[in-house]
């Protein structure tokens, strides 16, 4: 049997894709539909998670007068963290037992969402924290059952956090991040209104286009899901199943439409077009690679992050060492699709293609050093860090960077070729200055 969208699947591996989605409402002024939407999923009373920051913004007033008009009664929680921890998650989720709530609302980006979908977690289904954590940080135990319902109204353009069953966190104790993976955590609805990133600044939007840029090219790079062993029964199918025609539609157009818009949404603050644009891209990104997953440079961006020093990025609170999350990742993708793109020449020179590449008349062993100069070269045009020494990392650091990313299974299972321990310390090696260089560059 073979896959209409050219997909064949090897000797007893897998031959059907699953496509979960959220419902979602997309569009200029969309927040003031909130209270309708919440009312109609039978919520009456609500917890409504945000953090100190979009607490100020029109954006917060919008959802809050909504739901009060649509007679929701809402206890805000804004306590969240920028980065959120293992300690922060379980803070939010003894809010969320306390309170009571039969429905969630998430107003910010993808940490406040974050913690929304674990504190809903925990609270229906109380268990110590690394119960439901990915293996083999955690014991990867299945969500039990359902959970109330979840609006989710991003207020950047990156993460997707509205439309994916995925919570990630640093686990401080060992200096990386991790995530609870669960088709049960999705959204039940996401609410996407480009006007909430009108007041974003400029670092604020760069690290959340590079986001989107870098869940579209991972997705669409990933394991093929007919590379996958057939499961015993459709409940296992993993929710990252590896690229799909689905996934394949949407992370394609999503990185089109970031190559157009990107620079532009950093630049000009009043670009509404390039903002709207931007945003839509991370809905596309966010539904494909929901389906698809991630790999390589979200596996390495999880220790990046969490082994942070003393790297303060422009425009985030200051008060503590951060690296924010698309930065964390796009910093490793160079290296990283240099070294993936053996398994897929044809579908990593399309990428560099759709970032503004000249590959006329390209070998496929050309594909890796083009998509990575095309990255390095929108990531200087938007004013992104290139380099992990930029961020302040040094050789020594390679071991322990290693560590905290071969704990990330779940991740490197799906890039498209076999992933080590010594593979991984070549590419933070590779990652610590930018040595790409391409046709025209």
């Amino acid at each position: 049997m073979s896959c209409a969208h050219g997909y064949a699947p090897a000797e007893g591996g897998e031959g059907i894709f699953a496509v979960d989605a959220s419902s979602l409402t997309f569009g200029r002024g969309a927040l003031r539909e909130a209270g309708a939407v919440v009312r109609g999923l039978g919520c009456k009373r609500v917890a409504l998670f945000t953090d100190a920051r979009v607490r100020q913004i029109d954006a917060y007033a919008y959802l809050t007068r909504s739901l009060a008009e649509a007679g929701v009664d809402v206890v805000t929680y804004a306590d969240v963290r920028v980065e959120p921890t293992d300690a922060s998650f379980e803070a939010a989720a003894t809010f969320a037992r306390d309170g009571r709530f039969d429905g969630y609302v998430s107003l910010g980006g993808g940490s406040v969402i974050d913690t929304c979908k674990a504190a809903a977690l925990y609270a229906a289904y109380p268990a110590d924290f690394f119960a439901y954590v990915n293996a083999p940080v955690g014991r990867a135990e299945a969500v039990p059952g359902p959970l109330p319902p979840h609006v989710a109204c991003p207020t950047t353009a990156g993460t997707g956090s509205e439309l994916t069953g995925i919570a990630v966190c640093d686990v401080v104790s060992l200096g990386a991040k991790t995530g609870i993976a669960s088709r049960r955590l999705r959204p039940t609805h996401a609410i996407i209104d480009p006007d909430a990133t009108r007041t974003l600044p400029p670092a604020v939007v760069a690290a959340g286009g590079f986001d989107v840029l870098c869940h579209a090219i991972e997705s669409y790079t990933a394991r093929p899901f007919t590379a996958r062993a057939r499961p015993d029964s459709p409940a296992a199918r993993p929710m990252s199943q590896g690229r799909n025609p689905w996934s394949d539609h949407g992370s394609f157009a999503a990185l089109e439409l970031g190559a157009t818009h990107l620079v532009r949404a950093v630049r000009d603050a009043s670009d509404d077009e390039a903002r709207e644009q931007l945003m839509w891209a991370a809905t596309l990104a966010g539904l494909a690679f929901g389906n698809a997953g991630v790999h390589i440079p979200h596996a390495m961006a999880y220790a990046v992050a969490g082994l942070v020093r003393d790297f303060r990025m422009p425009d985030y609170p200051d008060d503590e060492a951060m690296v924010p999350h698309g930065v964390s990742v796009v910093v490793n993708a160079p290296a990283a699709v240099r070294f993936t793109a053996s398994a897929s020449p044809e579908r990593h020179l399309a990428c560099a293609r759709a970032l503004g590449a000249d590959t006329r008349g390209a070998a496929p062993d050309d594909a890796g050093a083009l998509l990575a100069a095309a990255l390095e070269r929108m990531m200087r045009d938007a004013s992104v860090p290139v380099g992990l020494a930029a961020l302040g990392y040094v050789d020594a650091d390679v071991e322990a960077l290693t560590r905290g990313t071969v704990a990330q299974a779940r991740l490197l299972g799906n890039a498209p070729r076999p992933v080590g321990d010594v593979d991984v310390a070549a590419l933070f090696r590779a990652s610590l200055a930018p040595t790409t260089t391409a046709r025209g560059e």
